[in-house]
Order: C-alpha cells, then structure tokens, then sequence
C-alpha cells in the first residue's frame, strides 16, 4: 500500500468478491511469507485494500460491525472538508505507523475508490509519503495501481487511489479449481508488462509478492494490478540508478541485497522467480525458518524441482524460472526479456494444459499446516499481537532502512 502503511483488512459488512473460498486460504496468503501465526482463526486477515472479509466466529459478527461503523465515523471526522464534499466514507479498511486507508464512494459517480490519508506532522511519515507520491504521480499503466487524485492539508495529505476489488492472487487460484501454465503464463504477461514500464521509468517495486497483485474486480477476465508501492525507488536527483536501501521480504529478496551489495532492478525479476515457482508449485524455491540458513539458501541459489508437481511441469516454465533465480543479477533475465521468453509466448496461446491446482493447493495447505502448528506450539501466548503488529513493524522498520537483515553478514552465509 505504500507511504509507510500497512495493509490490515478490517471485516466488512459486506459480501465479499469471491465467496467460494477454500476453508485452507484464511492463513493461505499469510503462510507465503516468514510471519508468526495466530492461534485462532478469527484472529487472522487478510491484507491490503482488496475488501475481503475477516472470517470470524457468528458471534464476534454484530460486535465488530458495531466497532467498525464506530471507527468509519471517527475517521471521517477527521477527514478534510473538501474531501468528504466529493467522497462518502464507507469504511476503514487499512492502517499503518503514518495513515489510515478508508474505503469512499464517489458522490456523484458512486464509483468506489481508495483513500489513504498520511500523517505528515512527522518527518518520517513526510519523507515516506513524498516518496511514493513523487512515484506515482509519474505512473499510468493498465496493470498498476492507480493515483486518481491528490488533497493536501496542512499536517495531512489525501491520496485517492484505485481499489481493487477481485481479491489476491492466490484466492484466485483457489477458487478457480482449475490452474494450468496458460493461466500462470496470463498472469505473469500482465505483471512483466507493468514491471517492464516501471523499470523504462527507473523505478523499482522493491517488493514484489503475491499478495501486491491484485484483481481489479470480481470476473473472470479481471486484470492484475502491482500494488504497493511504500518501498519503491527512482534513483536519485544524480542519475544514479543503483541502490543500497536493506529492505524486502526475506524469502523474496535477491542474494545481491544479503550481501549489502549495489544493486538494480534486477531484484524485481528475482522476486518475480520466486512468485513464479510458488505460482505452478505451490511451495517456495527457498523456505527455512531459521533466518541464517534462508540466507543461505538464497546465496547459494539452491533450490530443486522434486516432489508434485514439478513431473507435470514443462522445462520451458523451469528455464524462465532458473534464468530469474540466477544469483549473478548480470544474468539475469530483464523484464522485457522474460517478456519474449518462449514459455511465456507460447504458453499463453496454448490451449491445452495439465491441471496443477490439485498439487499446489495440497502444497499450500501441508505448508499451511506445518508453519500454524509451529506457531501455535511455540509462540501460543503472543503469537495474536504478532500477527495484528506485523505489517506496522515491517513498514516502520524499512522506513528506518533497516528492515530484516543484520547489520553485518556474517561470513558463515557465504
């Protein structure tokens, strides 16, 4: 979501967009990421401002609903005058350590849109928001989050954004029952475009998952929007593209960050490897819960194709992956590269495909499994505050630079 907030979805009093949903997916999109696990299910949800629906016991229903038109009327209250004259406030839907998000209407149109309203009072909050803004304001593409307009106020600024209502991409996939080559071939066309412009602009993601990629709405022939755009880079006022900034996800992140090295947009299409393998297998390429052997697993490039449902799987999908997770970033595949890549190009026209969906969502849920048992048995008494502080302690760490990796690396990763 960008400008130092996170992207806590509070429950809605409304159906969400896509209703058959794997009893699995309430830890799903969380379990692609190294985060500590909340006991109960109705403490867990989900991210960003895709309007999902929190699922919880019937009877926290009408407590929570109560709460949340509570916390609608308090933020509009606080919202400038100008804003509130164009949009209706309908509901909070994200905070972070600087904003809260808000779900609006547009009066006149009834369009629904997002706005984050960012506390600029404070420096950090300031540097952060300018720092996106000055982003996005460059950026108009089909497949990228859109800025719609911007109100600035004297300790606050407004920024009315797109709001993507179909729902992540792996509850996509779950509820689809079906998921092929063609389908991740579709996906990974629509995101390599959009990942292509930013970098013709300059500009790296800088964190890159599955759960930035968003559907704009509910059907079917939904485009995927990148989204989040809070540690983004556009060089600086010298020319110089190269960047030093620690920050990421750490099963996400490109061996040339661990290292404290200069580096490219060439992590995005790390990142984008990653995102693949987990798109046709349903696990990570690199996964460890002891943060010092996750780093060097990345280092060294060491991942495998053994197990489901790698057999069914074309080595064209493994080449454009092995040329994405490749640790020298110099050869690397470029966006418009991997764009041209024969497995995106012929893939995408084919028409006839193995069905994978079984084998990553069995994946999916015996990783699911694995990581909330280990949650519940070793972090059972704090494990609901980690999960609700997680999001804020991430942005609020990046936004100091220092987010997930040691001061120094030490030289058993290497």
């Amino acid at each position: 979501m960008g400008c130092g907030v996170s992207s806590k979805v509070l429950p809605e009093p409304m159906e969400p967009p896509l209703k058959k949903k794997n009893p699995y997916y309430v830890k799903l999109i969380q379990a692609m990421v190294p985060v500590q696990f909340c006991s109960q299910p109705s403490q867990c949800k989900e991210e960003f401002w895709g309007l999902q629906e929190e699922p919880c016991r019937a009877q926290d229903q009408e407590h929570k609903l109560q709460s949340k038109k509570s916390q609608v009327a308090r933020y509009r209250a606080k919202f400038d005058p100008r804003v509130t004259a164009r949009y209706d406030i309908k509901a909070l839907i994200g905070r972070g350590s600087f904003s809260r998000v808000v779900r609006v209407e547009h009066r006149a149109t009834r369009q629904p849109f997002a706005i984050k309203m960012i506390e600029t009072s404070a420096k950090e909050g300031r540097e952060v928001c300018e720092s996106e803004l000055n982003i996005l304001r460059r950026v108009s593409h089909h497949y990228i989050i859109q800025l719609i307009e911007v109100f600035e106020a004297r300790d606050r600024v407004y920024m009315v954004m797109e709001l993507a209502t179909g729902g992540e991409l792996f509850d996509r996939i779950i509820a689809k029952g079906s998921f092929t080559e063609r389908d991740a071939t579709k996906v990974l066309q629509m995101v390599l475009d959009g990942i292509s412009y930013l970098h013709g602009l300059g500009i790296t993601h800088r964190d890159l998952k599955p759960e930035n990629l968003l559907y704009y709405h509910p059907g079917a022939d939904s485009k995927i929007l990148v989204t989040d755009f809070g540690l983004a880079n556009s060089g600086n006022k010298g020319g110089d593209w190269s960047m030093r900034t620690i920050c990421g996800t750490p099963e996400y992140i490109a061996p040339e960050i661990i290292l404290r090295r200069p580096y490219s947009n060439g992590v995005d299409m790390w990142a984008l490897g990653v995102i693949t393998y987990i798109l046709l297998s349903g696990s990570m390429p690199f996964e460890d819960e002891n943060r010092t052997r996750l780093y060097r697993l990345i280092l060294k490039g060491k991942y495998s194709y053994m197990g489901d449902p790698w057999p069914n799987v074309s080595n064209l999908a493994k080449d454009f992956i092995d040329r994405l997770l490749t640790v020298d970033s110099n050869d690397r595949l470029s966006a418009s590269d991997a764009m041209k890549h024969s497995w995106i190009k012929t893939m995408a026209a084919s028409s006839s495909m193995k069905n994978l969906h079984r084998s990553i969502s069995q994946n999916m849920k015996r990783r699911v499994s694995s990581r909330c048992h280990s949650s519940k048995s070793e972090h059972s008494s704090r494990s609901g505050q980690l999960n609700k502080s997680r999001r804020i302690r991430e942005r609020e760490i990046a936004e100091r630079n220092l987010r997930y990796l040691p001061h120094t690396v030490s030289n058993d990763l290497l």
